[in-house]
Formats: structure tokens, C-alpha cells, sequence
């Protein structure tokens, strides 16, 4: 019997290179969107299920989203040279951008296009995000649960505008039991 042979490791500088271009490429939000195309869909680093366990980890650990979600992967794919690879792609695009921008700003605040661009870029950033949101809750929606969990979180804060802490107080933990494996009779 024969078994298929482990795939070649991502290369650090792959992973570099296509973090380097969504940092240095998209900016306003919609982050975490691009990252998931590149690693899920364009590349098959990571399957679909493994990457939205990154996102909702890398929004209940301290810190920025996209930062965590970049660590996540990089991890993933090399270990700890993976993840300092990733955040430093992710961070020197923009970093040498900002500064680039900075030095020229007198010139380029003054061009009438630039605030259409902007605003083209805000648009395309939340549609990543709400993609993101779709793509996670269609895989919950099958199961009554999480749906519920889902409603009631969205209604208590996007309708009733509650604070989101004291809501993730009560439904967080009322998630985990829910969701906590049981033991079966057979077991």
C-alpha cells in the first residue's frame, strides 16, 4: 500500500511575498478577507475550515485581527519562522508606504481623484469583510445552535445597540457548554 507523499513546505519567502502584497496592497479593512482568498482559494495553503478557526481565533486573543489571523497562518505553514515571516510581510509593505506618503503629502492631498479612490477602496474593503462573515456563517447555519448564537448576538448589539462585553459575557461561555463534547452512553 502505497501512501501519498507529504507536501513540499510553503517557502518562507512564498509566504513573505504574498503577505508583503496584501499588506502593501489594501488598506481600511477588508484584510482578513484578502488573506483568505490568497491562502484558501488562490494558493491551497490552508483549507477553508482550518483558516475561519484562525479568524475566530485571532479575535478573541489581544491584539489586531489581521495581525493574529497573518501569525495564525504563518504558524500553520512553517512554525515560528512561518509566522515571523508572514507579520513582517504583512507590516514592512505598509510601514515603508506610510513613510513614503508622509514625505509626499503636500503634493498628493491636493489631487481631487484621490478621495474617489479612497472611497472605491473602503467599498471593496467591506465586501471582504462581509464575504468573510458569509463564508463563516453559511457553515453554522446548518446547525441550530450556532445560528441561534449567531441571531442573538447580531440582534442584541446590531439592533438593540447592548455593549458587546456584557453580551460576549453571557453568550461566550453559554457557546462552550453548548458546544462542549459530551461523553455517549456507549462510550
Amino acid at each position: 500500500m502505497q501512501t501519498e507523499p507529504e507536501p513540499a513546505p510553503v517557502p518562507l519567502w512564498d509566504i513573505f511575498r504574498v503577505f508583503f502584497g496584501v499588506g502593501a496592497s489594501s488598506f481600511g479593512g477588508g484584510i482578513t478577507g484578502w488573506i483568505h482568498r490568497e491562502v484558501v482559494h488562490k494558493r491551497r495553503w490552508i483549507a477553508d475550515e482550518e483558516m475561519l478557526a484562525g479568524i475566530a481565533l485571532s479575535q478573541i486573543v489581544p491584539g489586531a485581527n489581521v495581525t493574529n489571523t497573518c501569525v495564525y497562518v504563518g504558524q500553520r505553514l512553517r512554525g515560528l519562522p512561518g509566522a515571523l515571516a508572514a507579520l513582517f510581510g504583512l507590516l514592512a509593505g505598509p510601514f515603508v508606504m506610510t513613510i513614503l506618503v508622509y514625505m509626499a503629502w503636500d503634493r498628493i492631498s491636493t489631487i481631487p481623484i484621490l478621495q474617489d479612490v479612497v472611497d472605491g477602496v473602503a467599498a471593496a474593503a467591506v465586501g471582504l469583510n462581509l464575504r468573510i462573515g458569509v463564508v463563516g456563517a453559511s457553515q453554522s447555519f446548518p446547525k441550530i445552535v450556532p445560528m441561534l448564537i449567531v441571531v442573538v448576538t447580531f440582534v442584541s448589539v446590531g439592533v438593540y445597540q447592548l455593549p458587546i462585553l456584557p453580551v460576549m459575557a453571557v453568550l461566550a461561555p453559554l457557546s462552550i457548554a453548548l458546544a462542549w463534547p459530551r461523553k455517549t452512553a456507549d462510550a
